[in-house]
């Protein structure tokens, strides 16, 4: 992705933040030039990778395949300091976050409001693949059977408990905008806790066509 296209697209979300009353941490503003010599101060948010993320997954593709997120808390295994995390984030009508599952994490997908967020739901077989059986989900605590891969749409105010090897998809229902994702889990770990069905990482290589406007989660080392 272009530096640029990230820079707009934080800018887009801070606007939807605000309009549905959700407020960031206030070093969430803070320019590249106010987290130098910070690090012993914020080795919490940097070492956890709180912070804006913005990811296509490698796809070259953002519109069709991203999603935006800032993960307000996050702690750590090794360190057994916080073992939950939560992050908000932001999925456009179609814009498709791909199929994956987690090894370890276990999740609450929220939908806070906007428009509908469709998911879809595989159980993985021993080798990583995908079942054909139904799968049966928390709904806000009410257990649901729904067919693999059937669209499942989540209003706002619903969520869905994710456990371990789950795949999932989701993305914002066509003609109904924007959507605001909450998330609260278990410890995230993006580097070593995602597999995606067809291969994706989970990162974009960042093209530095202009200055960052607010810091990436990968980007604290190269500014500290």
């Amino acid at each position: 992705m272009n530096r640029s296209n990230v820079n707009s697209t934080i800018s887009e979300l801070k606007l939807f933040f605000k309009e549905h009353s959700f407020y960031l941490p206030e070093w969430a503003e803070w320019s590249p030039e106010d987290w130098k010599g910070k690090y012993q101060s914020c080795s919490e948010i940097i070492d956890n990778k709180l912070g804006w993320d913005i990811t296509d997954f490698g796809t070259g593709d953002f519109l069709n395949q991203g999603l935006s997120l800032f993960t307000i808390r996050n702690g750590s295994w090794d360190k057994k300091d916080k073992l939950y995390c939560e992050k908000i984030m932001v999925s456009y009508e179609e814009q498709e976050t791909p199929l994956h599952f987690h090894w370890l994490k276990t999740e609450d997908i929220i939908n806070r409001g906007g428009g509908n967020l469709i998911m879809e739901l595989y159980l993985a077989s021993d080798d990583d693949k995908l079942l054909d059986s139904p799968v049966t989900v928390s709904i806000d605590g009410v257990l649901t059977t729904v067919n693999a891969g059937e669209p499942l749409s989540l209003k706002p105010g619903q969520s869905i408990t994710l456990t371990p090897r789950l795949y999932h998809r989701f993305y914002g229902e066509k003609g109904k905008g924007r959507v605001l994702i909450g998330e609260v889990s278990s410890v995230n770990n993006d580097a070593n806790d995602n597999r995606f069905y067809a291969g994706l990482g989970r990162f974009s290589d960042i093209i530095e066509d202009e200055k960052p406007l607010h810091l990436l989660v990968n980007d604290y080392n190269k500014y500290l």
